[in-house]
C-alpha cells in the first residue's frame, strides 16, 4: 500500500529521502546540516549532497546560524513548501481513491486498525 501511495505522488520528482528531509524542515523549522543528517539517519556527506540538490532546485536555502560564523542552517523555501504540500495532496488523493473502493464494513475495520496503530505509536517513548 505504501508503495502504491508513494508511486502515486511523484510531484517534482522528489526521492523519498528528499521528501522526508523537506517534511522534517516543514515540521521542525531550520536545522543545522549535521542535525538534519542525524535526524534523517544519513551521513553528513550524504545530507550535504541532498541539500545541494534541493538548493539548486530552489526548495531549500542555507543561511548563517545566528551567533556562529561557521554554522549553517538549512531552511525550507516557499517553493519547497509548495512542492511538499502538493506531494501531500497527491498522496491524500491516492489514499482516498483506495478508501473509496472499500465497503463500509471494510472502511470501519481500516479506521479501527489505524486508530489502534496511532495509539500504540503515541504511547511509545519519543513517538516515532
Amino acid at each position: 500500500m505504501l508503495r502504491y501511495v508513494r508511486h502515486s505522488a511523484r510531484t517534482g520528482g522528489l526521492s523519498t529521502a528528499a521528501s522526508s528531509a523537506l517534511a522534517r524542515l516543514s515540521r521542525e523549522g531550520p536545522r543545522r546540516l549535521t542535525g538534519l543528517a542525524r535526524a534523517e539517519g544519513v551521513s553528513q556527506p550524504g545530507m550535504t549532497q541532498l541539500v545541494t540538490r534541493l538548493e539548486r532546485a530552489g526548495l531549500v536555502r542555507r543561511t548563517a546560524a545566528a551567533g556562529d560564523g561557521r554554522g549553517v542552517l538549512v531552511e525550507l523555501t516557499g517553493t519547497g513548501l509548495e512542492v511538499l504540500e502538493s506531494r501531500r495532496a497527491e498522496r491524500a488523493r491516492a489514499l482516498q481513491h483506495l478508501v473509496d473502493r472499500l465497503t463500509e464494513p471494510e472502511r470501519q475495520a481500516v479506521e479501527t486498525a489505524l486508530l489502534a496503530l496511532a495509539r500504540v505509536i503515541e504511547s511509545r517513548p519519543g513517538g516515532l
